[in-house]
């Protein structure tokens, strides 16, 4: 085989170089567009429309449309229902795993926010820290009646629905010593908690009747991360007045369908076969809208 001259090798060398320069150029020139691109929607106070992301990068159409559906596939970014953008479940799982609770708060809302519609009544999100129950979200009740802002507020996990799904599926330990009585309903026990939280597990929900205070009521669910480990729970609370025994098992299985697509989009894969509820009727005044 004829090998090039001197000359003819310096001339496809040059011509190497300038490919791979070419294709360099443009491989950084994507990953630049890209990067902006997430910058701005990570960095927005409320979710980004697609014109809005056009004009402030004056990339063409076609482009800023390659681009988001590449950071929505990586999970960087993800839909609103109205089509709008923000920051994607990566940024969530990322927070559950290593303390973050901003970003975890924020792409739990819109399932904070369907489980409000569906009950009426109030409804949180919170992280273990240490041996505590840490509220990080909440979305209040349509009702005057038992409407308390919980976020911050620190209460005993063996007493409230959150704090025994944070028990029972060991994202908390169990407390040592005496457990505090709140209320004369109030699992006094340590024997008595490990028996209510074997039921947690084998159902999927916790319920805490009067436990906490007289006349409040709250039912809470696991959500899971990628490994399938609790990192946060959610839960509906409100006044015996409105929720009453009945409602408690139609809310804790509304609340595991709908917490599984919370679960889903930090990662976690779910059983197939699994019932996924839409829908309840609160026989108390909850039902009312």
């Amino acid at each position: 085989m004829e090998q090039p001259s001197r000359g003819g090798r310096a001339q496809v060398d040059k011509q190497i170089d300038k490919q791979i320069e070419v294709t360099g150029t443009a491989g950084s020139q994507a990953v630049d567009r890209a990067t902006a691109l997430l910058t701005l929607i990570v960095e927005s106070t409320s979710p980004r429309s697609f014109t809005s992301l056009v004009e402030e990068l004056g990339l063409a159409k076609s482009t800023t449309s390659r681009l988001l559906q590449a950071l929505e596939r990586s999970r960087l970014v993800q839909r609103d229902q109205g089509g709008s953008f923000r920051p994607g479940a990566l940024f969530a799982q990322y927070a559950a795993r290593h303390g973050t609770v901003h970003d975890l708060a924020e792409l739990a809302r819109p399932t904070l926010e369907r489980v409000g519609e569906l009950t009426g009544e109030s409804v949180n999100l919170a992280v273990p820290r240490g041996s505590a129950v840490v509220q990080i979200a909440q979305v209040d009740s349509r009702f005057l009646l038992g409407a308390t802002n919980w976020i911050g507020v620190d209460v005993p996990p063996h007493s409230s629905a959150l704090g025994k799904v944070l028990l029972a599926f060991d994202a908390l330990a169990l407390p040592d010593g005496e457990l505090e009585a709140r209320t004369p309903a109030t699992l006094a026990s340590r024997e008595q908690l490990e028996r209510d939280l074997a039921e947690v597990r084998g159902r999927g929900w916790a319920a805490a009747w009067e436990e906490l205070e007289p006349g409040l009521v709250a039912v809470g669910a696991p959500v899971r991360a990628v490994g399938g480990e609790v990192v946060a729970a959610v839960s509906v609370s409100g006044p015996t007045a409105r929720i009453t025994r009945d409602d408690v098992e139609k809310i804790g299985e509304m609340l595991v369908a709908e917490v599984r697509d919370l679960s889903t989009q930090l990662g976690h894969h779910h059983e197939e076969g699994a019932a996924s509820p839409r829908t309840i009727g609160l026989s108390g005044a909850s039902r009312e809208r």
